[in-house]
């Protein structure tokens, strides 16, 4: 598919977004920060709101007429996700408020009945917040050890020294696919290979890759992956759990309530089957419905597709940026097509602070992320306080870069003129 044609489905899916036909501080938006949170077509908003106009009603637990629609719809987007990510069984997607949900889930489900003192944890220091905490608090409860594969020269993950770590002591690896910072795409089927020889499981945060290009649970052979769908399209305050059946089927329930039982006494219970064991309470019905909704739409565009435009973004991103005089960009290099990072780039300027430069962006109708992005211990590693992040998606164009890489240029001009 050439360029031109890659353009004009960026043009066309443009107008399946509300949000983005506004003026910000009088200037047509440009959207640059979808590794926070993605915007949500037309489609999907719709999809939302059927549930709660045509067929609100709680799920699993009435026979009448709303209530099977509201179940058929709930369960069949539990289907798609399955076969979106290629699930042997669609009873290995655990439905949860968010991607952080699903890794605390994990971790006190099987983490705290599964290690010991001694016992070893290997993360990485690029990891969100999300997937740093919730070991932290395993590792303090149960005496395991922490370890952190450190970064290349080149500012990627560091498969030699995740291979100096491992161990017969390590019984998890927690790593994210994609850095929200460094974009860096990192090998995780290798790493799960390596560590499946050391019997050691494998967790991997799929936020930044799920929503960016083909995923395939199978080939990457792990042993558990997250997601939110807030970034993929969706609502907020859903997302998913994949995990193995036979180590799901392994784990004590999370939380407890009513749906994920199956029977209750008044001293003690029995819970119910996969994926519902871990599904306590009433669930984001329209939530997950929307989810479901924003696969169906990904899909009709074609993760394959939005792979490969994105790709184009990025080196056109990457060429503009670092043609910049005083701009110094973070993270694995593209290559010349665009492929082999993400569609984000996290940059410092020299002598101006990326609040600063977030702030001024703004008032051209620019948006991008400033700060640590969720990731402080990346940030002190790179010496470093902050950083401004552009990311991109499917919906964003060429000129969409151009505009911002002109304000771009205006702003460091209006700060050095400042200090001189």
């Amino acid at each position: 598919m050439t360029i031109t044609q890659q353009q004009s489905i960026a043009q066309k899916v443009r107008n399946d977004f509300p949000i983005l036909q506004q003026e910000v501080n009088n200037k047509p938006l440009i959207y640059l920060d979808s590794a926070a949170t993605s915007q949500k077509p037309k489609f999907v908003l719709d999809a939302w709101r059927d549930y709660y106009e045509k067929y609100n009603s709680n799920v699993h637990r009435g026979a009448h007429t709303l209530s099977s629609k509201a179940t058929d719809a709930y369960e069949g987007a539990r289907d798609k996700i399955a076969a979106f990510i290629n699930a042997a069984s669609r009873n290995e997607i655990v439905y949860t408020r968010n991607a952080s949900e699903a890794i605390n889930l994990v971790a006190y489900s099987w983490g705290m009945n599964n290690l010991q003192p001694g016992d070893e944890i290997i993360l990485s220091v690029m990891e969100h917040h999300s997937n740093l905490v919730p070991w932290q608090f395993v590792a303090q409860k149960t005496g395991a050890v922490l370890k952190h594969v450190e970064l290349t020269p080149e500012e990627g993950f560091d498969l030699e020294h995740f291979k100096s770590l491992i161990s017969s002591k390590t019984k998890l690896v927690s790593i994210v696919h994609v850095s929200n910072t460094l974009g860096c795409i990192n090998p995780v089927a290798e790493i799960c290979q390596i560590a499946h020889k050391h019997n050691a499981k494998v967790l991997i945060d799929a936020c930044q890759s799920v929503p960016h290009m083909p995923i395939n649970v199978q080939q990457i052979d792990c042993d558990w992956l997250v997601a939110s769908g807030h970034k993929m399209c969706a609502p907020t305050g859903i997302g998913f759990l994949y995990g193995k059946l036979e180590i799901l089927e392994s784990m004590p329930p999370f939380m407890g309530g009513g749906e994920m039982i199956a029977e209750v006494y008044l001293e003690h219970s029995t819970y119910a089957e996969l994926p519902h064991k871990f599904e306590a309470g009433t669930p984001a019905i329209g939530e997950a419905i929307a989810l479901g909704a924003a696969i169906d739409y990904l899909n009709k565009i074609g993760m394959d597709q939005i792979h490969a435009y994105e790709a184009e973004l990025t080196a056109h991103l990457f060429q503009e940026l670092e043609a910049i005089p005083g701009i110094a960009t973070y993270g694995t290099k593209p290559k010349a097509n665009g492929f082999g990072r993400a569609a984000l780039a996290s940059f410092t300027v020299e002598n101006i602070h990326a609040n600063d430069l977030s702030a001024l962006l703004d008032q051209e109708g620019v948006a991008i992320r400033s700060g640590h992005h969720c990731t402080q211990p990346l940030h002190r590693y790179l010496n470093l306080s902050g950083t401004a992040r552009a990311s991109l998606a499917f919906y964003n164009t060429h000129a969409e870069i151009d505009v911002f890489i002109k304000a771009l240029k205006e702003t460091i001009h209006f700060f050095n003129s400042m200090m001189s």
